[in-house]
């Protein structure tokens, strides 16, 4: 009985050994299981995230195809609302323009955008000489983008053709840091004179911005100036405006056509859009002294020869060399103590700025041309009638002087 009971004990040492190792067995599959349990748990978590960040995404562009859609429906609205009004304005205004059998002199565009309260005084000066002559200079607003005050000024008066640029093309601008607003502004005046020069078959167009005032005499100079321009091919426009133009820097009405000495415009514009910057020192001191004509010119009755290309010449020549030079310190007082012209050297551009700014001229230089200058020469008045040659280092050699 006692050899039983041992036999037993030795047999239960194996099996509690097997138990052991099953044990053993069991706990490493159950790691491993739970290993797989946790990896296949990161990688569903890894899928959530991926599928969400992807519901994110696809939604994103959802928004964007809906506001893409908006922004075309907007545009088609507006493209079809502006082929409503060109046809409704050749119809209206177009179809007048050669009634009497008399063919326009040139169309007047006044170039507009966001500014209401100006081009409502800017309209009011045109038509106050322009209605009796509504048949030769046919009036034209050309409004750049969709401000609605302004659209609706322009549509008010049935004494014009109302145009609408629409651009929404990106800008690219040449060289970095320029400002957008100028190609913008480029973009405009090339597809208003199209419409103009090409879709309207206008020879000739005379180009207002939404803040000017025009002379008595505007008309009248004007086509004064187309007549000299089919003269002489070499003249490619006639400015109303003289930089130089400032009541203290001018005297009379009818000298230098192409340019005229008073200008034929005045610009009012001290604010540059509706809420937009303020010009401040600049306008005080350039734009708000510019002096606008208010002698009516007889212009059929002058004889604008001397104005053509080789007459100019030597008759702007002949001024310069007459002028007194003058030169050294205090050039305004010195000028001011001779009668007559005076003229004084300049050798470069910063030379140049010095002078002017002795004087209070434009001190302005562009593409190696000052401000107004005429073969590098700048005049203006001082004292009334007595004119200042500011000559450049190329003059001489051009002019002969």
């Amino acid at each position: 009985m006692a050899r039983i009971s041992c036999d037993l004990r030795f047999l239960l040492i194996p099996a509690a050994f097997m138990f052991i190792y099953v044990q053993m067995r069991l706990f490493q599959t159950q790691s491993q299981y739970a290993d797989r349990l946790g990896s296949a748990i990161e990688s569903e978590n890894h899928c959530t995230s991926q599928m969400r960040a992807l519901i994110d995404e696809v939604s994103l562009k959802q928004s964007r195809i809906l506001a893409l859609q908006d922004i075309k429906s907007r545009q088609d609205q507006e493209l079809v609302q502006l082929k409503d009004l060109i046809q409704t304005f050749e119809r209206k205004g177009i179809a007048k323009l050669t009634q009497g059998g008399q063919m326009p002199l040139a169309a007047v565009v006044i170039m507009a955008c966001s500014r209401a309260d100006y081009l409502e005084r800017t309209v009011k000066s045109v038509l106050k000489y322009q209605s009796l002559l509504a048949s030769k200079y046919p009036l034209f607003i050309s409004q750049d983008g969709s401000n609605q005050a302004v659209k609706s000024k322009a549509l008010s008066y049935n004494q014009l053709t109302y145009m609408q640029h629409l651009d929404f093309e990106p800008v690219v601008t040449e060289r970095p840091g320029e400002l957008i607003a100028y190609y913008r502004i480029a973009r405009h005046y090339k597809w208003a004179l199209d419409q103009l020069f090409y879709k309207h078959k206008f020879g000739r167009v005379i180009i207002l911005e939404d803040d000017m005032e025009i002379a008595p005499d505007f008309f009248d100079y004007f086509e004064a100036a187309a007549s000299l321009m089919d003269r002489d091919k070499s003249i490619m426009a006639a400015s109303s405006w003289n930089d130089n133009g400032q009541k203290q820097f001018v005297h009379d009405p009818c000298r230098q056509f192409v340019r005229p000495e008073i200008c034929r415009t005045y610009n009012f514009g001290e604010h540059v859009g509706t809420g937009g910057s303020s010009l401040g020192q600049f306008f005080s001191q350039y734009l708000e002294p510019i002096k606008l004509n208010d002698v009516k010119v007889d212009w059929k009755a002058m004889d604008l020869g001397y104005l053509t290309e080789g007459n100019y010449t030597k008759y702007f020549s002949d001024l310069v060399r007459q002028a007194r030079p003058i030169q050294g310190s205090d050039l305004v007082l010195k000028a001011q103590n001779i009668r007559g012209d005076v003229s004084v050297r300049y050798k470069d551009q910063a030379e140049f700025e010095r002078i002017a700014g002795e004087f209070g001229i434009f001190e302005e230089w562009k593409d190696g041309v000052p401000r107004t200058a005429y073969k590098g020469i700048v005049v203006f008045r001082i004292q009334t009638t007595r004119r200042v040659f500011l000559v450049g280092p190329d003059s001489v050699m051009q002019l002969g002087i």
